[in-house]
């Protein structure tokens, strides 16, 4: 579980950088996506 838990924060973390960088780069094309 100890595993699983810390595989599943990586990717929210991946997630919310990944977000991060779009609504920063294309916030235009992210609206009319």
């Amino acid at each position: 579980l100890r595993d699983y838990d810390g595989q599943v924060a990586e990717a929210m973390a991946l997630v919310r950088a990944l977000n991060k960088m779009t609504k920063a780069g294309m916030p235009e094309s992210v609206r009319i996506a």
